[in-house]
């Protein structure tokens, strides 16, 4: 019912597994590099909030 023969087939993709391959590891490449990407920037919010509520909070105790 599938249309190869066999695994070798399957990764071979008809003679396109370049193409194919190569545009699969480029969506994985670039959805784990905004995922990597947005990670960095909740971390950088998270000590820039941080650190102004504890600059805040030092300033009014002044």
């Amino acid at each position: 019912m599938s249309s190869w023969a066999s695994w070798a087939d399957f990764w071979a993709m008809g003679g396109h597994a370049l193409y194919v391959w190569g545009s699969f590891a480029m969506c994985v490449a670039a959805v784990l590099v905004e995922v990597l990407l947005l990670d960095h920037r909740r971390r950088e919010l998270i000590r820039e909030i941080n650190s102004t509520t504890s600059s805040d909070t030092g300033e009014s105790s002044a």
